[in-house]
């Protein structure tokens, strides 16, 4: 005689609403804002962004990828950049185009972010952390109030009274290769312009773009309000063929 016994089989768990989706932490958030205001981000500064190891933002990216929030493949040399699809962006909340950077674009871009992370490592930042609006954020303003000029960036300061810069606003610029003088001062003019609503210009630029921007800076129209001139963080330079996939 067979005995067969019966096997007790535990009820299937109900699938996840959010089954087969990543779940996004603070540091996701970031990282896929700011390559999303950025218009993307090479490897080695969205790491220090983010303050995580090459090796750990690879899989990071990955993630993203494997969710569709992002796109990623090394466009030149150097390492490779990441940047957001249109479900990423949508994800974001923003409605700037979504896609590969433009090869022409990228030393620009890289640079822009590069003074970013450069400013936010100075005291007066970690003091009175401020605002970064950025040119995708200021052009979509901007063009449907039709000004005349758009900066690479602005630093709003919070309005904390004592604290470094209270209530300031600050145009940044990144230059990297020179204009033409009157181009140059045609634009520190709509800049330091009272209208323009800004307490301070700040140009970072490359050593070659310096000189135009020193005599701009100098001369009649352009000396009415507060610039600077500084020199590019070393990171902005484009990086050769480092190993950094």
């Amino acid at each position: 005689m067979t005995t067969t016994t019966a096997r007790t089989r535990a009820p299937a768990r109900p699938r996840r609403s959010d089954a087969g989706r990543i779940r996004l932490t603070q540091r996701d958030i970031d990282g896929l804002a700011l390559c999303a205001e950025h218009g993307g981000a090479p490897y080695d500064l969205l790491a220090a962004a983010l303050e995580v190891t090459p090796d750990r933002l690879r899989g990071i990216v990955a993630r993203w990828r494997q969710a569709g929030y992002a796109a990623s493949w090394r466009l030149g040399p150097g390492p490779a950049w990441c940047w957001l699809t249109r479900a990423g962006m949508s994800l974001c909340g923003f409605d700037y185009r979504a896609g590969r950077p433009a090869l022409a674009r990228l030393a620009h871009l890289r640079a822009v972010l590069a003074v970013r992370l450069d400013m936010a490592g100075g005291a007066d930042w970690q003091a009175n952390p401020p605002w970064w609006n950025s040119e995708r954020r200021i052009r979509a303003h901007q063009i449907a109030a039709g000004a005349p000029h758009r900066p690479d960036a602005e630093i709003h300061w919070p309005s904390r009274e004592g604290q470094p810069n209270e209530g300031q606003v600050w145009a940044i610029e990144v230059e990297l290769t020179p204009k033409q003088i009157g181009r140059t001062i045609g634009i520190m003019d709509a800049l330091l312009d009272p209208a323009a609503g800004y307490d301070r210009v700040i140009y970072y630029a490359a050593r070659p773009a310096q000189p135009v921007l020193d005599r701009a800076a100098g001369s009649r129209r352009a000396g009415h309000g507060p610039v600077t001139i500084t020199d590019l963080p070393a990171t902005a330079a484009m990086p050769g063929l480092e190993e950094m996939r």
